[in-house]
């Protein structure tokens, strides 16, 4: 019987550290028949049981577990070792993986991605946009791009792009007939565009003026889960919408959106990129934190 391949046992090591198999094939961009598969494998070879499958979990064997305790640093250095021998000849390679919001993940396409896969086109960069927050390293990722407020305190946070604002914007259709709120509370006699979160709550509008915090359940008969589809929403006078200003900037300038409540409507530090602070940066997240610090400069 032929020895275990580095493939199979980083196999092994997604599996184990995800406990799921669509998750670890995910990963690795592999089918799950086929991972399913390399582990058999690997359990005959090494003449022992891994894993433990039932249809909805995946658990370790006692000797899963000691396999993955002593596996998984030697993995590591041994792909250090290889990233640092392809990087001394001037050649980054692998996979870097960022999570982001929709917002963060266009940012990053129309400024650092095209100059990054040109230096270094033996990289796969692979983004992935959502909007709910997931734990970057539960979830295999190299790293994540949300507002700075959003970035776990044990991340190192690199700033991306400038600062952000958010506004309030209406069409004049919608006005026409209404006074316009001049605070906050006057929301109340509107008809507002409300946003479900992808964690399934409603966002209540934050505001503050001359260092007064002020946060509101706004009413309406309208929610959306899509920035965008609020922009839309508002310019066709179904309500205020209360957007990243990036989302409303077109309809702002050629007049089919004003703005409300505009002084209520600070600027706030803006989206970062995050990383473990107790883990090695690979090579290609390097190269990409280098080329984000260039590109502010």
């Amino acid at each position: 019987m032929s020895k275990p391949t580095f493939t199979d046992l980083k196999a092994f090591q997604a599996v184990a550290e995800h406990r799921s198999f669509r998750r670890a094939a995910d990963l690795m961009g592999v089918s799950r028949s086929s991972l399913s598969h390399t582990m058999r494998t690997l359990e005959q070879r090494l003449g022992t049981r891994l894993l433990h499958r039932t249809t909805r979990s995946v658990s370790l064997t006692e000797s899963g577990e000691q396999l993955l305790l002593r596996l998984s640093p030697l993995l590591s250095d041994l792909e250090a070792i290889l990233e640092d021998a392809s990087s001394a000849e001037g050649k980054i390679t692998g996979r870097l993986r960022i999570n982001g919001s929709e917002g963060a993940v266009r940012l990053l396409l129309q400024t650092v991605v095209p100059r990054f896969l040109a230096l270094h086109d033996d990289v796969e960069l692979d983004l992935v946009a959502e909007g709910r927050l997931v734990d970057i390293v539960e979830q295999g990722f190299d790293a994540g791009v949300r507002l700075r407020e959003a970035v776990p305190q044990d991340m190192i946070a690199i700033p991306v792009g400038t600062e952000l604002r958010f506004l309030a914007v209406a069409s004049p259709d919608y006005l026409r007939g209404r006074v316009a709120p001049k605070t906050p509370d006057d929301l109340a006699f509107h008809q507002c565009i409300k946003q479900r979160l992808p964690s399934g709550k409603l966002y209540r509008w934050e505001f503050q003026q001359h260092g007064q915090d002020m946060a509101v359940d706004v009413p309406g008969a309208l929610t959306l889960d899509s920035s965008q589809l609020m922009v839309e929403a508002s310019v066709d006078g179904l309500g205020i919408a209360y957007v990243p200003e990036s989302y409303a900037l077109a309809y702002l300038k050629d007049g089919r959106l004003v703005t409300v409540l505009e002084e209520w409507c600070p600027r706030i530090p803006g989206l970062c990129l995050y990383y473990p602070n107790n883990r090695r940066v690979p090579p290609s997240l390097r190269a990409f934190i280098d080329l984000l610090r260039e590109l502010r400069t």
